[in-house]
């Protein structure tokens, strides 16, 4: 369903593939932007961009969950980190990888930006995800 690609004339990337390719017919889900509000609504790990990227994934879970997908069947990730110092968006990279989203591994972009929606927000991600049949095995 899911062919990662990782061309080998290019730098070979950590943990992330350059391309993720699906064939037609496959179902896709594009997410809103997952960010580190808990179900009433509150920022969770304020100042904390590592407790905010694990919130994060775990709404991101949700989201999949609701759609009937996983992390395994991300396709492709933004990941948005407030903040201009390599060593944070690291640290926010290594949330990423440590969840299971770059098992594929996914194509993804990690950005550092001035400020995201939410008062105190410093992480989110959007995602596009396949959709596999109900036949198909789903984990999260």
């Amino acid at each position: 369903m899911i062919q990662r690609v990782t061309s080998p004339a290019l730098f070979p990337p950590p943990a992330y593939s350059h391309a993720s390719v699906v064939e037609a017919g496959t179902k896709l889900a594009f997410l809103a932007g997952s960010v580190p509000l808990d179900a009433e609504g509150e920022l969770v790990g304020a100042g904390d961009p590592v407790r905010q990227a694990e919130q994060v994934i775990a709404n991101l879970g949700e989201q999949l969950r609701a759609v009937g997908s996983d992390l395994e069947h991300v396709l492709v990730t933004d990941v948005y980190v407030v903040s201009g110092e390599p060593a944070v968006l690291s640290a926010v990279w290594e949330v990423v990888e440590a969840s299971g989203l770059s098992a594929g591994p996914h194509a993804s972009t990690l950005l550092g930006v001035a400020c995201l929606g939410y008062t105190g927000q410093l992480v989110e991600i959007t995602a596009t995800a396949a959709v596999p049949d109900k036949k198909e095995d789903v984990r999260l």
